[in-house]
């Protein structure tokens, strides 16, 4: 990729920061329930891991979040300027759709169908959507049927894209993609659940970033409105959906299912 140098180095500084690459793990996972080569999605897993990544630097950014730790490292905007930080994630999002238009081993059909579902998952509709609607509710108190609305499209969308482009992948049927999509909504709140709970329980060590930043930027949060106990319900409820609409496909469900327990578990 021909790019300036301080732009690469931006994209690479946060692709290389770590994390726990869940996307590109549910779309491989897909793929090896399927009995499909794992070679056929690293490519598009990749892609997907770039969209979280430009989707975190922005996050990240002092008109939204202004976090300063990310991964446990400094954010983007702290290292490379703010502006490049930008430019950085609109480099990162738009060089994802490239990646998989160059697939010389999938058919213009498929490709088109993985971009497609990406990008609504990730655009207007979907993830960026959900951000809107979260900074919009900042300083407002919301129901938690709204806050579950907000983290469908938020976090879920590019959880369950990642597991229909496995389907994809593996020329699954309609319903099984169907089933696969609700899996990863109900694990996509899973997760943002989570990840409210460790903002008020977790290890700042492990997690990598300042515990309680969710109540300093006023967010609305799981705990924050059901309380703790019925958070963690509210966690294991969403688990044992998703589990339910993974028996629906034909598929060898153990890797999934692994998933599932660790995202409930995780302490980062």
């Amino acid at each position: 990729m021909y790019a300036p140098d301080t732009l690469k180095e931006a994209m690479i500084y946060s692709l290389e920061a770590g994390g726990k690459r869940i996307r590109p793990i549910l779309l491989l996972a897909t793929l090896k329930g399927f009995s499909k080569p794992l070679t056929l999605g690293y490519d598009v897993a990749c892609a997907l891991e770039m969209i979280h990544t430009y989707s975190l630097i922005h996050d990240d950014l002092p008109a939204m979040d202004d976090d300063d730790l990310r991964r446990g490292k400094p954010t983007n905007h702290k290292v490379y300027g703010e502006a490049l930080a930008i430019l950085a994630g609109d480099g990162l999002l738009t060089h994802s759709f490239q990646v998989i238009a160059s697939l010389n081993y999938l058919s213009a059909e498929v490709k088109v169908a993985l971009i497609s579902k990406i990008a609504e998952a990730a655009g207007p509709e979907g993830m960026v959507a959900g951000q809107v609607e979260d900074m919009e509710a900042e300083g407002k108190r919301l129901e938690v049927e709204q806050l579950q609305h907000i983290h469908h499209r938020k976090t879920g969308d590019l959880l369950s894209v990642a597991l229909e482009c496995g389907a994809i992948l593996s020329s699954a049927s309609p319903q099984e993609i169907w089933d696969l999509r609700s899996f990863g909504k109900h694990i996509g709140i899973a997760f943002q659940i989570k990840d409210d709970l460790l903002d008020v329980e977790g290890d700042q060590d492990l997690i990598g970033k300042p515990i309680g930043s969710d109540v300093s930027n006023d967010k609305n949060t799981y705990p924050r409105i059901l309380g703790l106990d019925q958070a963690k319900e509210k966690l294991d409820f969403h688990l044992e959906q998703a589990k339910a609409d993974l028996n629906n496909v034909e598929i060898d469900r153990e890797l999934l299912l692994s998933l599932a327990d660790y995202i409930g578990s995780r302490t980062n």
